[in-house]
């Protein structure tokens, strides 16, 4: 029994869902989201409530349907209000400058980096050390922010790099001398 995928989905006002077989489209005021769900999955919209059920006990459907349930919150929380992810940029020279719509990264190599932001994802740079991701698909912000990380992940002895803002980063001793 899925105690995640059994709970129903309150639609709030100026959202609107459309579902047609295995296709959702959720459409409000920040932008328009779709998704195709699975065969064994099924979804239900009635007076503002929209529950998913899944077909069969097999485990392949037991998998998803939690997981469905949780992607069209998702969407519907994402039209509604933007989803943000907050990444910090530790060590001495390493800063972010915005270009555009892209992100001009001084991250201690010989070059600066550009990272170009996909379609659907907007940038924030508040000040030199702190990158915001902002997006209505939850997936595609996390996503980015993590291709961000990748650029110069953080470091354990002296902690520089790209880190997320929550991240709490282990340090390690180093060597020490005679």
């Amino acid at each position: 029994m899925s105690r995640i995928g059994n709970k129903p989905i309150t639609v709030p006002a100026g959202i609107d869902v459309k579902i047609e077989g295995q296709h959702i489209t959720v459409k409000g005021p920040k932008g328009t989201l779709e998704r195709t769900v699975e065969p064994e999955i099924s979804m239900k919209l009635e007076d503002g409530i929209l529950t998913v059920s899944r077909d069969s006990d097999v485990r392949r459907s037991k998998s998803l349907h939690g997981l469905t349930r949780t992607l069209i919150n998702n969407m519907i929380t994402g039209v509604q209000n933007e989803f943000t992810r907050e990444l910090q940029i530790n060590g001495v020279g390493y800063r972010v400058q915005k270009q555009g719509n892209d992100l001009n990264l001084s991250l201690g190599y010989s070059h600066p980096v550009i990272f170009k932001a996909p379609e659907g994802i907007t940038f924030d740079v508040p000040n030199a050390n702190t990158i915001i991701v902002r997006g209505i698909d939850k997936e595609l912000v996390g996503q980015t922010a993590a291709v961000i990380r990748t650029k110069r992940p953080p470091e354990v002895y002296r902690g520089k790099g790209i880190k997320y803002a929550e991240e709490v980063i282990r340090r390690k001793v180093g060597k020490t001398g005679k």
